[in-house]
C-alpha cells in the first residue's frame, strides 16, 4: 500500500454580511472542492495548505492551525490518501486560477456551497467548520 498525503483549506471571507468560501472547479475530472496540494520536503502541513492556497488561486490566506481535519480515501486501488484541512481566512479576494490544474474559481455563500461541492466529505468539513467561522467575525 502507497500512501500519499495532502493538504488545503476552506477558504473564508466575509462579504456585504455573509461568510463565503472559496471553491475551486479540477481541470481533471470537473468535481467542486477546496485548494489543496501534496506536501513537499521539509514543508509542515500548514505551510502547505498556504503554498497550494496562492499556487491554485493567487490568494493570500491566513490559516487557523486549531481546526484540523483529516480526510482519507484511496484514489487507486493500491493508494491510501489522507488530506488535511484547515480553516483559512482570505486576506486577499481576487483569485487567478492556475490553469493546468483549475478550470474555475467561485466565492460562494455558506448556505449554498452544499449545492455545488461535490463530495460528501467536503460536505461534512463545512458542516464541521460553519460555527467555527461565525464566530471568528
Amino acid at each position: 500500500m502507497n500512501y500519499e498525503k495532502s493538504c488545503g483549506a476552506i477558504v473564508f471571507r466575509k462579504f456585504h454580511g455573509n461568510i463565503e468560501l472559496l471553491l475551486i472547479k479540477h481541470a481533471n475530472g470537473g468535481h467542486w472542492s477546496f485548494p489543496k496540494g501534496h506536501v513537499e520536503a521539509g514543508e509542515t502541513e500548514v505551510e502547505t495548505a498556504i503554498r497550494e492556497i496562492r499556487e491554485e488561486t493567487g490568494i493570500e490566506v491566513m490559516i487557523d492551525p486549531t481546526f484540523r481535519e483529516i480526510v482519507s480515501y484511496y484514489p487507486k486501488r493500491d493508494i491510501k490518501k489522507d488530506v488535511i484541512y484547515f480553516i483559512a481566512k482570505a486576506k486577499t479576494y481576487d483569485y487567478t486560477p492556475q490553469e493546468e490544474e483549475i478550470s474555475q474559481i467561485k466565492w460562494v455563500e455558506l448556505d449554498r456551497v452544499h449545492q455545488l461541492l461535490t463530495y460528501d466529505n467536503d460536505k461534512q468539513l463545512v458542516n464541521k467548520a460553519r460555527q467555527i467561522m461565525k464566530d471568528s467575525f
